[in-house]
């Protein structure tokens, strides 16, 4: 006689992917921490105006009404135009102009971090892992750029190379490859005498396989904390040219121009002018720290063990 046992069905689960598991855990940080939810979400609105503004601004940005100048907020216009955020001083549509900023400002900021971390991390691994002569010369270069105020030099650059969205990219991106060279230097130099690196030495892989394979994704975390914060900056910077006439060309709508027309309408009481764009530079600016801070927080090991 004999008995027949039925096992029970076995579930297999399957183990949670590593981006998962880290994607659930930046979620969860962020609901936590609060503030740096509300700081990405300010950053999307300001990337959906960004790239769709075309399709969502009511008005032409440069569309000029003089018999509407200087137009209230929710004002109603001629032609079955809606002036939500009121007129400046050539009958242009706040809303509209404000929108098609976030473009520019945006654009601006990103790139110039592109052009200026692509300068700085190529130039900090070099002098890192070389040494020497070669060290001496990239970081000299480095101490010589520090000496001179940034302001000043991106306006001589400017004068000289004239307004223009590529030009101000191409200045504010050289700009902050000082402080990228630094801190990848300072982590190579630390990394590079790792038992891993050795390990690839000994292996026979080249120098530029070791450098960019070995040691460059070990330095990531850093970089991009430095990067969150310095795309204010440079937002900043790209505000602060264009409120003195450096920046881009008139005809092309950015917040800090906006300010900069707005000068001679505040003591007419037409504070809508410098309000509005005002508070776009501060939201996301300020956005941007918090999520920099947030970052530099979440990508920390130690507390990473404690979570």
């Amino acid at each position: 006689m004999t008995i027949e046992t039925t096992q029970a069905p076995q579930i297999v689960t399957r183990p949670m992917s590593h981006r998962r598991r880290e994607f659930r855990r930046a979620m969860r940080s962020m609901v936590q921490a609060k503030w740096p939810l509300v700081a990405a979400l300010i950053l999307l609105c300001v990337t959906f105006a960004a790239i769709f503004g075309p399709w969502i601004s009511p008005l032409d940005p440069n569309r000029q009404d003089i018999m509407m100048r200087l137009a209230d907020p929710l004002t109603e216009g001629r032609r079955n135009a809606f002036f939500l955020l009121g007129t400046d001083g050539l009958g242009r549509d706040v809303c509209s102009r404000l929108l098609y900023g976030a473009r520019i400002s945006l654009l601006v900021g990103i790139c110039a971090i592109l052009v200026g971390g692509t300068i700085g991390v190529i130039a900090g691994l070099i002098a890192g892992y070389f040494g020497g002569w070669i060290d001496d010369i990239i970081m000299r270069l480095g101490d010589i750029q520090l000496a001179f105020p940034f302001i000043l030099l991106a306006i001589m650059f400017l004068v000289i190379l004239g307004p223009g969205v590529v030009n101000i990219i191409i200045v504010l991106g050289v700009g902050q490859w000082v402080t990228y060279a630094r801190i990848v230097r300072a982590q190579t130099l630390s990394l590079r005498e790792k038992e891993y690196v050795e390990a690839a030495r000994a292996l026979g892989d080249p120098t530029l396989l070791i450098i960019f394979r070995t040691i460059l994704p070990n330095i990531i975390a850093p970089l991009t904390v430095i990067a969150s914060f310095n795309v204010a900056s440079v937002i900043l910077s790209e505000a602060s040219l264009s409120f003195l006439g450096l920046g881009v060309p008139p005809d092309v709508p950015t917040w800090g121009a906006m300010l900069a027309d707005s000068r001679d309408q505040l003591m007419a009481n037409k504070w809508w002018l410098a309000i509005f764009p005002g508070m776009a530079i501060v939201l996301t600016v300020l956005s941007f720290n918090i999520l920099g801070d947030w970052l530099r927080d979440f990508l920390d090991p130690r507390l990473k063990t404690m979570g």
